[in-house]
Formats: C-alpha cells, structure tokens, sequence
C-alpha cells in the first residue's frame, strides 16, 4: 500500500524537520510506499526513510519564472516525486499547462502523482467518469513512474468522503485506462482508512488534514 500526505500550506522547516524525525523514526528503513508533499520553504536536504516530494513546480531547470520553482531548485533538494493536478493547483490553471508539466517531470524520470476528481454538480449530473476521463487524455498513462489519486473535489477537506459505491466505480474505471497505482484521496481519517483501503483496485490514500500532525499520519500508515 502507498501512503502519500499532502501538507498543503502547512508547517515551517523547523516543525517539518521535527515531523521527519518522528517518521523517519518509526519506519525506520527506507521505504518508497511513504511519501510525503511539504510546502516547499520546508524541504529538507537529509535523507530520509519517506520519499520528499514536491506539492507544485515550473516546468523548467530555471529561468525567468518569477516566484517559481524549477528543476534546478528541487535537485539540491534531492526531490525526484510531485504531485500534479490538484485540485487546488487546478483552480489556477489550465489543463495545457498541467500536461507541460506532466511532459516536463516524465522527461526527467520524477515519480509523478497524479490527481483527478470532480465536483458534486458533475457527480450529480451523472458526467463523473467522461470528466475523468478528460482529465486523464493529457498525459501518458503508461508511465512507469505514475501514480494516479482520486480525490473528488467535494470531499477534499470537507470532512465527508465519497461513499464506497462511489470510490470503487471510479477506480474500477481508471484502472481499464491503466495499469498505474490508484489512491483514493479526500476527507481520509483513521475511521475510514480500513474500509477505503479494502476498495478493490485501491492502492492506497492521500491523506490532507488527517495526516498534519506526524504521529496521526503514523496511525493510519500502521492501520
């Protein structure tokens, strides 16, 4: 099972540091299955037992891209995981430039976690899988380096998850596209973690606010 926590705009370099510590800690030997999204002023040049990754980048090595972070930056991090097309992320862009971006990380061999998700009027109006879809026609879905996270929009920091019934029809559907890793993501907690997990074609979570706090996110990886 992949664990991935997204720490949105959350903790400093010191907080983060400690966070690591405990982690690292526990888990004790490196472990690929557990990464975890910093906001960027955190990142962290030590190794560690988790993968560090990325919650947004340019897709450039540098350059003129005032406030970016490019290529360049995330090497001296030894960061070689992002996330693409959150939703949050989404809001501010367009779907041309999230498939530059998804180009950009495959050309260099990053981890890419990819999400997807869509909004209740879409879940309503029955549009859900062709919307997915959609999403989903940008970028290579045979990348050996992808990941692909469910998070409907409507459930991300709400505190209600998508019904079961939901999850596994989604998953059931974007796994016929491909053969990458799938997570659930939105509203995750320690009270639904073992039901979202037994989802047939569920490779694991991404976690948000459940996941803020180092030894809650160490329950849910430890079940």
């Amino acid at each position: 099972m992949i664990f991935a926590a997204n720490l949105k705009c959350n903790h400093t370099r010191a907080s983060f540091k400690i966070y690591a510590e405990i982690l690292n800690k526990t888990i004790g030997v490196k472990c690929d299955d557990i990464i975890v999204f910093p906001p960027s002023v955190a990142f962290l040049e030590k190794e560690n037992n988790f993968i560090q990754g990325a919650q947004n980048f340019y897709p450039c090595v540098n350059g003129a891209f005032t406030g970016e972070l490019g290529k360049e930056h995330l090497d001296e991090f030894g960061i070689k995981c992002v996330l693409i097309g959150h939703s949050e992320r989404r809001a501010l862009g367009d779907e041309e430039f999230i498939k530059a971006k998804f180009d950009f990380a495959k050309e260099h061999g990053y981890k890419i976690v990819f999400c997807i998700g869509e909004d209740l009027k879409l879940k309503n109006s029955n549009q859900t899988l062709d919307f997915l879809k959609k999403q989903l026609e940008v970028i290579d879905l045979d990348y050996k380096n992808l990941i692909i996270a469910y998070e409907p929009i409507y459930s991300i920091g709400s505190g209600v998850s998508a019904k079961k019934e939901d999850i596994a029809k989604v998953l059931e559907f974007v796994s016929s596209l491909t053969q990458a890793p799938l997570l659930y993501g939105g509203s995750v907690n320690g009270d639904n973690i073992k039901d979202i997990l037994n989802i047939k074609h569920c490779s694991g979570v991404l976690v948000g606010s459940a996941a803020l706090k180092a030894e809650n996110f160490i329950k849910l990886i430890k079940g």
